[in-house]
């Protein structure tokens, strides 16, 4: 059961401070130190958000990573950084990216880079809220590289990279992290036309060996690269397979959704904990406590309060800081609403 009940979390991402984002288009006019001084600066800036905002969990804010995935591919040998893009003009979507060639063995000798950003967490971070590390799944990672003859579909891609995503969990928890969150918004989006006991049994082999060891979420969300999703956003095709995944907590997309399916955390709150999307990261509208107390309340009717935590649908990456800022701010407050209502503290 989680600590707390009506836990107030972050899936992992953060927006980039603007000085960030054009100081990583001209690294080239920076020194060694420079930089390394960039990374602390602008995790302390995430940092300070989420604790101002008075969240129980906190994140490094991925300011390391491009996207809360694409960075990865850097560290990983046997491919080849992705050539052109199949479009590259017009409404931002996902074909807008390329996909990376396998030229060898799949392989990560400097691990993902998870733990080096975990320990940065650790030693800038005051103490306080918990400390989350989130690394995407085999499934999800897979889906940026081109299989060849040697791995023919995304599966046996996917069955590459599991070791790889595997080390990198059990690193991080002998490096004392104590929750990480496993994302594998892929799943989520092909789940539809798929295998889901396959995704399930993928799902599982990877995260065994720290089942256990740490507090262990997934999230599952429809896609929001540029705020658009890339899928049919329903989870009926999941459930009831996906309760089978070896987790403490499932995050599920709720706000942008308008809460349909809300009765899914019901089925998720009678095997594990139950995370709700209840700030919407595709709208710039900014959510009052009051709004924010409301869809605690509907959550309630349907999961008991030691079993759900709330967060936004997905990673603020993709949404300005200057609403980032406020939603979490007043996510926290409308859950201390209800959380003084039933007397929880």
């Amino acid at each position: 059961m989680q600590p707390r009940a009506l836990r107030t979390i972050v899936m992992g991402s953060y927006p980039f401070p603007a000085w960030l984002e054009f100081a990583g288009s001209h690294l080239d006019q920076f020194g060694s130190a420079d930089i390394a001084e960039l990374i602390d600066d602008a995790v302390l800036v995430a940092i300070h958000d989420q604790v101002q905002a008075g969240l129980d969990v906190i994140t490094d804010g991925e300011q390391t990573r491009l996207d809360f995935n694409l960075s990865f591919y850097g560290y990983i040998e046997g491919i080849e950084l992705e050539g052109q893009s199949p479009r590259r003009y017009g409404p931002p979507a996902h074909d807008q990216r390329g996909r990376h060639a396998i030229r060898g063995q799949l392989a990560a000798p400097r691990g993902l880079g998870a733990v080096e950003e975990f320990k940065r967490l650790q030693r800038l971070a005051p103490p306080g809220p918990a400390l989350k590390a989130s690394v995407p799944g085999p499934y999800t990672l897979s889906g940026r590289l081109e299989p060849n003859g040697a791995l023919p579909d995304r599966w046996a891609v996917a069955e590459a990279l599991l070791p790889l995503v595997q080390h990198e969990l059990i690193a991080l928890v002998d490096a004392g992290c104590t929750e990480i969150t496993v994302d594998e918004p892929s799943m989520s989006c092909y789940a539809w036309k798929e295998d889901t006991a396959r995704m399930v049994d993928l799902f599982n082999r990877t995260v065994g060996p720290v089942v256990g060891r740490c507090r262990l979420a997934t999230h599952l969300c429809f896609g929001n690269y540029k705020a658009r999703a890339v899928a049919p956003r329903r989870y009926a095709p999941m459930f009831p397979n996906f309760l089978g995944m070896q987790v403490n907590e499932i995050h599920v997309e709720m706000a942008s959704r308008e809460f349909a399916e809300i009765e899914v955390i019901a089925q998720i709150a009678e095997v594990t904990d139950v995370a709700v999307g209840i700030i919407d990261v595709k709208n710039y509208y900014v959510e009052t406590p009051e709004v924010v107390a409301e869809r605690v309340r509907l959550c309630l009717r349907h999961a008991p309060a030691a079993k759900l935590a709330f967060a936004p649908d997905c990673g603020l990456s993709q949404t300005a800081r200057w609403a980032a800022r406020p939603k979490l701010a007043n996510m926290v407050a409308g859950v201390q609403i209800v959380r003084d209502e039933l007397g929880l503290d």
